[in-house]
């Protein structure tokens, strides 16, 4: 399906925000939290909006949506995204990103990597039917998002039931006014490397692969997470292990950080704060970790600006 390779080339983007970051425990978690969900109310003194957590990838065994959820969805008028991937111009400028930030002009990815990197890389796709030419051209940030993307579907998770992709779906179907709260070269500049050295770039790949050699229980409990609204559990998938990093890796997470957690938290704290100052009834749909990590997440960030919170 068309619409499928494009998303695609998004998931690449979205995924990261998962793998990238995930060097803790995923030993689930001994006692179930209260009933509650990645769903929470902003209000200030005359107005509301509802910010629910998405899995970009999912399976039908999340729906259907808590009555809440479903509830607050059928009562706003606009559905707020990451990107619209309704727009056909947002489909194709994210092709275009995706190749200008992504693409190698000279040499492959196999002069980039240490040779049993690249040779794991060769393996996967081998083993998962991927054609090695996908790859070999990209530069190793892409390559990370899109073997990450691979990992997830082996895993049985599929864009089509992405809570993101759901909703967008039925806004489109209510004629629903959808809001993109950022442009695709926005959201692949705050992953690409683009550097001479592809260093970082690096650095991302090699921790994606490895944590897909433990992919099925970090899925499993990501769902798990997500179905019973588990901070603890979902925050110990997404926060850093404890062991120690070389100095210069450091530095890359730490950047990485900032670009696809920080900066890109901010601003959506900002989008909301506006639809709130201007009375509109916007249901905001991000991915979870933009919500549930504990520095700086777009909840947290809204809660000190004053708002009033409610979690459901």
């Amino acid at each position: 399906m068309n619409k499928l390779y494009a998303l695609s080339i998004l998931l690449y983007v979205f995924v990261a925000t998962c793998l990238i970051a995930c060097s803790g425990s995923s030993k689930k978690s001994e006692t179930l939290p209260e009933s509650k969900h990645f769903f929470w109310k902003v209000s200030d003194e005359n107005s509301s909006v509802w910010v629910l957590g998405s899995i970009h990838l999912a399976d039908s065994t999340l729906y259907p949506l808590a009555p809440v959820i479903d509830s607050a969805f059928v009562h706003a008028d606009e559905l707020a995204v990451e990107l619209n991937m309704n727009d056909e111009e947002v489909v194709k400028e994210v092709g275009e990103q995706s190749a200008a930030q992504g693409m190698l002009a000279e040499g492959t990815l196999r002069d980039l990597l240490p040779q049993g990197m690249w040779n794991t890389v060769d393996s996967l796709c081998t083993a998962w039917n991927v054609p090695i030419v996908m790859i070999e051209k990209t530069r190793p940030w892409l390559a990370a998002m899109t073997l990450s993307s691979y990992a997830f579907m082996q895993a049985g998770l599929n864009p089509e039931y992405g809570i993101d992709y759901v909703l967008l779906d039925r806004a489109a179907m209510d004629g629903k006014a959808i809001v993109g709260l950022e442009t695709a070269e926005e959201q692949i500049g705050a992953l690409a490397d683009t550097t001479e050295s592809d260093s970082a770039g690096v650095y991302y790949l090699k921790t994606t692969l490895h944590e897909i050699a433990e992919f099925e229980s970090l899925v499993s409990n990501l769902m798990q997470a997500w179905k019973t609204g588990d901070d603890e559990m979902l925050r110990r998938l997404l926060d850093d292990g404890e062991e120690e990093v070389p100095l210069q890796e450091s530095k890359f997470k730490d950047e990485f950080e900032q670009r696809i957690y920080v900066n890109r938290n901010a601003k959506m704290a900002d989008s909301i704060a506006t639809f709130l100052r201007e009375d509109r009834k916007v249901f905001v749909v991000v991915g979870v970790a933009h919500l549930a990590l504990e520095k700086d997440n777009v909840i947290e960030t809204l809660r000190k600006r004053g708002f009033k919170i409610e979690r459901f």
